[in-house]
């Protein structure tokens, strides 16, 4: 291999298809909530690779996981289990409202599985008219077919030819329109219990009993996409728990590997029997590596002194931003739960959330965006306090910045 110094932005345009545009910083090294860029600039990471880095970056004890497994068993295939995927299995039903367990890769595949599992279910209990899928605009289920259908932004699904059938979509947080809309034909209502991408928007407590009195009544099944919730990032190890209802299927990934790539999706053992032998699978999925790295997620994550510590965290962000809106005034908001948040732009500075991104990462912070109006930040959940007044002191700065012109 060349060697790696040579290797620049410049070459992404070369050898990658366009369909992402990243920043002109390359990262080459990581430790906790700091990562170092080719010419060893360091940057506070608020951004947590998009809601996965949930230990931040090089956290002992995954690394010690994914070493330790490295040297034991790599890869199977589901011709035969494995030790980390039962051990897995087994603590996220004793951790969570399910019985069974199916392991993928990505949140789109998880959600794949839930779509296609709520399917199957309604077809084998209640015949071949029960299809239809109930979604939300601004909704984000991943980039499948499949799934980005079901997803409710139309610029993402659009321009690829006929769109799999049967697809409702309906306002997030609209009760009305929800009684108006489930029917006996509805298999599955899909939601996500704070939608990241669509804006960090949180679901009102009205509208998720609505969902879920309204599943219950026409036996349609309630799908929460925790892709981005999941894990710890609202202070309970999934946000369902903190909003008084349950749902019948869960999909998790993003934080369940801190980083490995690993998926899965939850729910009871009466509906999971329909993924009967043959029905669904993935080669990848439950392999050892990414199971053993979970296992390690969890020892950290599921821990009061974890989720207790979120919540606390929650607390210095959003005085963070209050101190610097009180002297610039450009948020009209801020939104979200745990430290998945989202400072929502005001009239002033409409659509302009990538200028605070950029001017962001020339101050040595990395956050995100959540479309066009909201600056989104998703760190570690283990971030040191100086850590998040650092960082917040450089944000401070990015919104100068911007304000300035």
């Amino acid at each position: 291999m060349s060697n790696t110094m040579n290797l620049t932005r410049a070459q992404f345009d070369e050898v990658m298809v366009p369909n992402y545009a990243p920043a002109a910083v390359i990262p080459v090294r990581g430790e906790g909530s700091h990562v170092w860029d080719q010419q060893g600039r360091e940057y506070i990471d608020f951004a947590g690779g998009i809601a996965v880095n949930c230990l931040g970056h090089c956290h002992p004890a995954l690394v010690n996981a994914l070493m330790t497994q490295g040297q034991k068993l790599w890869h199977l295939s589901n011709v035969m289990t494995n030790e980390p995927a039962l051990a897995l299995a087994t603590r996220l039903v004793d951790g969570t409202f399910a019985d069974r367990v199916y392991f993928a890769n990505s949140g789109a595949e998880a959600n794949e599985a839930a779509l296609k599992l709520a399917r199957r279910y309604a077809l084998d209990k209640f015949g071949a008219d029960k299809t239809e899928i109930i979604a939300f605009n601004q909704g984000f289920h991943g980039r499948t077919f499949f799934t980005v259908s079901v997803g409710g932004q139309a610029a993402y699904s659009d321009g690829f030819g006929p769109k799999p059938q049967g697809i409702t979509h309906l306002p997030y947080n609209d009760v009305a329109a929800l009684e108006a809309a489930v029917s006996d034909k509805t298999c599955a209502i899909m939601l996500e219990p704070l939608q990241g991408e669509g804006g960090i928007l949180p679901a009102s407590a009205e509208f998720l009993q609505a969902v879920r009195r309204l599943a219950d009544k026409h036996n349609a099944l309630v799908i929460f996409d925790e892709v981005q919730t999941g894990v710890g990032r609202t202070g309970h190890l999934y946000a369902y728990m903190g909003t008084g209802i349950v749902p019948d299927i869960l999909t998790s990934a993003k934080a369940l590997g801190g980083g490995f790539p690993i998926a899965a999706m939850l729910t009871r053992s009466e509906i999971a029997e329909h993924l009967k032998v043959g029905t669904h699978g993935s080669t990848y999925g439950g392999n050892p590596l990414a199971c053993a790295v979970g296992n390690a997620v969890l020892d950290v994550v599921n821990t009061p002194q974890v989720l207790d510590g979120v919540k606390r965290k929650e607390q210095l962000f959003r005085e963070g931003l209050a101190h610097i809106n009180a002297k610039y005034n450009v948020f009209a908001e801020v939104r979200g739960k745990g430290l998945l948040l989202g400072a929502v732009l005001n009239e002033q500075y409409q659509g302009r959330s990538r200028d605070f991104l950029m001017a962001a990462i020339d101050e040595g912070l990395m956050a995100l965006v959540a479309g066009a109006n909201v600056v989104r930040f998703a760190p570690s959940l283990v971030i040191p306090d100086q850590d998040i007044t650092e960082g917040l002191q450089r944000f401070e700065k990015a919104v100068a910045r911007v304000v300035a012109g």
